[in-house]
């Protein structure tokens, strides 16, 4: 019922745009992050220093997205996102002018369309297996150093990963298109009562304020279904809206902007780096005054409501089986021809049809899950800004914890849907001509938390653009693989891009660079997915292939000693130490693929022959040490460092996001891990804290887990929520509400596991809507840090193991039946 409240107060919001509702409408209430202050105005278009007036020379842009990626702070720390997949943008809501970062999620510089062609894109492998027996060899002769020498030697590559390194840029980045400025002809003078708002329960932006007694109102949306951007500003006083609108397009490319009609704009252009075209198509609609369309601007005069439309796309295709020999192999469609499309449809169906398609996309994805903590204690209607003061001060707010907690599956939806490529380090947000890794997707820990709270937090459908993209991986990870490692099946490195990059990089700074293991990582992300679905045509058709060859690849390559075992050489703990023959992250993802390959197997009922080998292999993989302090071994010698608190817990995998290490199933190796994560401390970047918060859930620590939560929001969160890391990185966002699901509910043992790392701070409570593996859909309610009761929804017909407080509860399921449990501290866990 509160719901459907909500949803008329949005709807009759969005209809009436004269009258006081206008201005006295509370988009506040509900799940909101906002301000109460305007974003000050300094200019526009980071790559000209917010003056685009001055010219730059090409080199000097080319610089400014590699070096100056974090000067813009108020568009780090104040904007709001918002996006729809594919189409992404920032609102910072100045009222002078309104700026906003615009961003489409295929534009990317490097692949094999750039000026030297294809061969220079691809060719790029060095052929190092045949070092491996010499480095194994120098492992066996105690020759750490020539082990080291030899793998820096071998297997790097020739590709540079910054814009300066190399011309042609061939790796490339994630850049922007350009920012829109609606110059108002307002000042802050006599202004009052302003609030930026982003609303979690309907995607939408809101900039409100009174000036000389008028309510204005602006509303931002991204439709999904429409693929439109659509801006709205209105007043409760006629006439009032006299704006320019212009456009500064992406620095590095060569564009025309033409007019569309009498009251449209097009943008047609082509980045300089790969020649990859895109078109930014505007168009605006007012009532009353007067609208104008004049070099490349649109003017507004005397207008009640102007609204604008905004669409834009590349001409980029995904490919499964791209052409190492056509530069062309990742051009498709034409983005003109899209855009006209989309266009069109927005603007015969206008604002309001436009939102409500968009309301009812979006909230048929965000309602599946709500959380409530505390629910008695009230808290007051405080801007975000000032709650994260307050938070930090020490004062409790469980409504920023839970507004937290479900802004990470909102960012989720805005920019991970089918059709498109993944988030990326940025999700899909990002101001500049490159920027801090080049908006890249890394394979070592940050495309993987992306996604850490998709299936659990009941968005399915947000991890099938992983799916794609971990495809777009395999035919050139074949090549990867049998060059550096002579292995069958495919694997990737450190980085990726959307031109199916997986090469490691220039740099002979293995700590980092050396990263086999990316592929198989990234392969257990598909197994996830069908273990919380049970979509058996998906595995059929898509999924086992995948993990097969993932398992393939990490056969070919172990090194079988003679001693019978078999050992990752040379392996390193990602970003961290030095090259060993047996790193510990490494084992346990190769553990995690060939369990999962296993498993694949025998739900398909194939590759017996290929599933005992695998068995074998597990059998006789070095096993998980524990060294000197107690600690699980890092590497294959005893060399932790207590006093290390570097930010990368790679040894902990089996712990999380594996499922090898637990303190039910191996309490010694989980009671390790504990000391390990001690050593570390609980203090890092923004992500890996995040990370921390999953592994002490998993240890079932809710209160240590809560101090990693606190600490996240504390230290590693800015004014807008967004993760730092700094700067800006998305995915401590995503591992932040990946985390709190860990705390209230497990399934990756086998059984289901009701509030196992509950917090003494959570006294009370509810949250529906969760999932389980098996296809199991679960909400629950507790008192008194004590479960009162929970619903289990089977949505297919498995059977279904629960525990709770030592208790045990098994039965099989109906598929589509509801079951009703209650907890009692004489009776225990029944069903009713």
């Amino acid at each position: 019922m509160k719901m459907k409240k909500l949803y008329l107060l949005l709807i009759n919001a969005c209809l009436s745009f004269s009258g006081l509702q206008a201005g006295e409408t509370d988009y506040t209430k509900g799940l909101s992050i906002w301000f109460d202050a305007p974003t000050p105005l300094q200019g526009y278009a980071i790559w000209y220093n917010g003056r685009p007036d001055i010219p730059r020379t090409q080199d000097e842009l080319e610089a400014a997205g590699s070096t100056n990626y974090n000067q813009d702070t108020n568009w780090e720390s104040k904007s709001l996102p918002i996006g729809n997949g594919s189409i992404g943008a920032n609102i910072l809501g100045s009222v002078e002018a309104e700026r906003i970062t615009f961003n489409e999620k295929t534009l990317w510089r490097g692949g094999p369309n750039t000026s030297k062609g294809a061969d220079y894109y691809w060719n790029i492998n060095k052929q190092s297996a045949h070092v491996l027996d010499e480095i194994r060899k120098a492992f066996t002769e105690g020759d750490q150093q020539k082990a080291e020498r030899l793998t820096q030697l071998n297997f790097n590559s020739e590709v540079a990963y910054e814009p300066n390194g190399e011309k042609p840029y061939r790796f490339g980045s994630f850049t922007t298109m350009g920012e829109f400025y609606v110059e108002t002809g307002l000042s802050t003078l006599n202004m009052n009562g302003y609030k930026r708002i982003l609303s979690l329960d309907s995607a939408m932006a809101v900039v409100q304020f009174k000036k000389d007694n008028v309510a204005y109102l602006r509303s931002y949306f991204i439709s999904y279904p429409a693929n439109v951007m659509v801006m709205r500003f209105s007043a409760d006083h006629p006439g009032m809206q006299n704006l320019v609108f212009s456009y500064a397009p992406n620095p590095v490319s060569k564009g025309e902007m033409k007019m569309d009609g009498q009251n449209g704009l097009v943008y047609t252009a082509s980045l300089n780096n790969n020649g990859m075209k895109y078109v930014v198509r505007i168009q605006a609609k007012a009532k009353g005054g007067e609208l104008t369309n004049k070099n490349g601007k649109l003017i507004a005069k005397g207008a009640d409501e102007v609204v604008f439309y905004i669409t834009a796309d590349t001409d980029y295709k995904a490919n499964f089986n791209p052409d190492f020999k056509d530069p062309k192999t990742y051009v498709g469609g034409n983005p003109a021809e899209t855009t006209r499309q989309w266009m069109d449809n927005a603007l015969n169906q206008g604002y309001t049809t436009l939102f409500k398609q968009h309301y009812d996309d979006y909230a048929a994805l965000f309602n599946r899950v709500k959380l409530s903590l505390n629910p008695t204690v009230k808290t007051n209607n405080l801007p975000t800004e000032q709650r994260l003061k307050n938070y930090r001060q020490g004062q409790p707010d469980y409504y920023l914890e839970a507004l937290y907690y479900q802004f990470g599956r909102y960012l989720l939806i805005s920019s991970s849907r089918p059709g498109n490529m993944p988030a990326n380090l940025q999700g899909i947000w990002h101001n500049n001509v490159g920027g801090p890794w080049s908006v890249d997707y890394h394979n070592n820990i940050n495309i993987q938390m992306n996604y850490w709270p998709a299936c659990s937090t009941n968005l399915n459908e947000c991890m099938l653009p992983l799916v794609d993209f971990i495809r777009t991986l395999v035919k050139p990870g074949e090549k990867t693989a049998q060059a550096y490692f002579g292995a069958r099946g495919w694997t990737a490195s450190i980085s990726a891009n959307i031109f199916g990059f997986t090469t490691p990089l220039e740099s002979q700074n293995m700590s980092w660079n050396f990263n086999p293991m990316a592929g198989p990582w990234l392969a257990t992300h598909i197994w996830e997915y069908y273990d919380y679905t049970r979509d058996l045509k998906f595995l059929k058709e898509t999924g086992y292939e995948l993990i097969k060859s993932s398992a393939d690849f990490a056969v070919d390559y172990l090194w079988h000693k003679p001693d019978g075992t078999y050992t990752a050489a040379p392996s390193t703990s990602p970003e961290h130490g030095p090259i060993d023959q047996g790193a510990t992250f490494v084992h346990a993802v190769i553990r995690e693929i060939l369990l999962d390959a296993i498993e694949a197997s025998k739900v398909l009922g194939v590759d017996k022959k290929e599933r005992k080998q695998w068995e074998h292999i597990l059998a006789n993989l070095v096993p998980y040490k524990i060294g000197r302090y107690g600690q699980l071994m890092e590497w294959s010698v005893d060399i932790d460092d207590p006093k290390d608190d570097h930010r990368h817990v790679n040894h902990l995998f089996g712990l999380h996001p594996g499922h090898t290490i637990s303190p039910i199933t191996t309490p010694e190796l989980a009671k390790a891990a504990k000391v390990v994560l001690v050593h570390r401390g609980d203090g890092a970047t923004g992500w890996s804290m995040g990370w921390k918060l999953n592994q002490w859930a998993r240890l079932q620590d809710g209160n240590h887990a809560y101090t990693l939560f606190g600490n996240l929001l504390k230290n590693g969160t800015l004014d807008n929520l967004w993760d730092t890391h700094p700067p800006f990185q998305i995915d401590g966002n995503f591992g932040g509400t990946a985390g709190i699901t860990e705390m209230l509910l497990q399934s990756h043992i086998g059984f289901i596991q009701l509030l196992p790392a509950l917090p003494d701070a959570w006294k009370d409570g509810s949250i529906s809507g969760l999932c389980a593996k098996g296809n199991f859909e679960i909400a629950m309610v507790w008192e008194n840090g004590k479960l009162k009761e929970a619903t289990i929804l089977s949505k297919a017909g498995e059977n279904c193991t629960i525990k709770y407080a030592g208790k045990t509860l098994s039965w099989k399921t109906t598929k589509g039946r509801s079951y009703q449990l209650k907890y009692d501290e004489i009776k225990g866990l029944f069903r009713i």
